[in-house]
């Protein structure tokens, strides 16, 4: 496996690769690799010719009262882990290569990223979009993998690939999750053991909402309630950001239930923030992502040139 740190080297790495016809698949990550990300890594590998990961902890979409400092970082282990996972190149750029002194260029999703996790995280977003249209003019993807869990980052970078008619695809792979239900996060580090058997709560919570419109409710307020009520009574310590449910297009919050939507949650177990989601297609047609947790890709859109 190969280690490249200069944008510059990287831009000719994928540029012989396009000579070659080679099929280039992507995984853009912040590192601290665990099995979410493995699991990208695993199925680029059978689906494409080159494989390439990037690990880089983007300033950009930290708050100034976040964590960019003290996230968890461990480069070697990720190294090894991506080895493992057949990966061809980690890119592992500088800080100053990626935002060289006087940049001052951004890319803005509208709409999608208003509500949300854009509630309580101005500019977020639009530190998300803008590193990721920076690794994808550098790294030059056919196929780009990205995990459900961070759900609205997915369909704001899908949105955005659409919008710009970029020649990616893109695919958006099932939740990995612990035994506990707890979706695999490099945050969860920061989790004592009780704490790490709380946050268990979330994945509990959403299944307790889609086991309440199998049963044929459609008032989000009164699953929303149901899910409140629940990480109430289950943990003392936990503080709830947001719980919403959304239409998947418009990712605005629906006042009934019906066709595909996204229940979507942030919770604060301790300090650390958490968040998880789950899909439920109403309709259950055959082509509906039916549960979190399947085999099956979440979605894929394919962009234009």
């Amino acid at each position: 496996m190969k280690i490249i740190k200069k944008v510059d080297k990287m831009k000719t790495y994928a540029k012989i690769m396009k000579k070659e016809n080679k099929l280039i698949g992507f995984i853009p990550t912040m590192g601290y690799l665990h099995e979410g990300h493995l699991s990208l890594m695993r199925t680029a590998r059978k689906q494409t010719d080159t494989v390439i990961t990037s690990i880089f902890v983007n300033p950009l979409q930290f708050g100034p009262d976040e964590d960019f400092k003290k996230y968890p970082r461990n480069i070697k282990k990720d190294e090894e882990l991506a080895r493992q996972c057949g990966v061809d190149v980690m890119f592992y750029p500088e800080n100053e290569d990626m935002y060289p002194e006087g940049f001052a260029t951004y890319i803005n999703v509208e709409g999608l990223t208003e509500g949300l996790c854009g509630k309580s995280r101005a500019g977020h977003f639009r530190g998300v979009t803008t590193v990721v249209m920076k690794l994808f003019e550098i790294v030059k993807p056919d196929i780009a993998y990205f995990g459900q869990k961070d759900a609205q980052q997915a369909f704001v970078i899908k949105k955005m690939i659409e919008d710009l008619r970029m020649d990616i695809t893109m695919k958006i792979m099932p939740i990995a999750r612990e035994e506990s239900g707890l979706a695999m996060s490099s945050r969860n580090a920061y989790l004592t053991k009780p704490e790490k058997k709380e946050a268990g709560i979330l994945f509990t919570s959403l299944k307790l909402a889609e086991e309440s419109v199998n049963s044929g409710e459609k008032d989000p307020k009164k699953i929303i309630k149901k899910m409140r009520d629940s990480i109430s009574a289950s943990s003392a310590s936990a503080k709830i950001d947001y719980i919403s449910i959304v239409d998947t297009k418009s990712l605005k919050e629906v006042r009934d239930i019906s066709g595909e939507v996204l229940i979507a949650l942030a919770v604060f177990i301790g300090k650390t923030r958490l968040i998880d989601n789950i899909i439920i297609n109403t309709e259950k047609s055959e082509e509906g992502y039916k549960n979190v947790g399947t085999p099956k890709e979440r979605n894929t859109v394919q962009g234009r040139a």
